[in-house]
């Protein structure tokens, strides 16, 4: 792979990690920061702060996941470093 090919690839990967991290961080920690606002909120009988502590923040890390794989695929194969199916 080229030098210019090398850091576009990394530029890339780079920028999709740091994005991936934020959201990450922020349904890691910040959400959890505003469980008593948000238990003022009651969606299906359930405030939105437990909901978010229990169950949403993991769906949005199952969901990061596959969009990190799907995302970083597209830069691999865009690039020519994408692994053989």
């Amino acid at each position: 792979m080229a030098t210019s090919n090398q850091e576009g690839w990394w530029s890339r990967t780079k920028g999709l990690m740091i994005g991936c991290l934020v959201v990450w961080a922020i349904f890691g920690f910040v959400v959890h920061f505003f469980v008593d606002a948000l238990n003022d909120i009651v969606i299906l009988g359930f405030p939105l702060g437990f909901y978010m502590a229990a169950q949403g923040s993991l769906i949005v890390f199952v969901a990061l996941t596959f969009f990190y794989a799907y995302r970083q695929d597209a830069i691999d194969r865009r690039f020519g470093v994408a692994e053989d199916d």
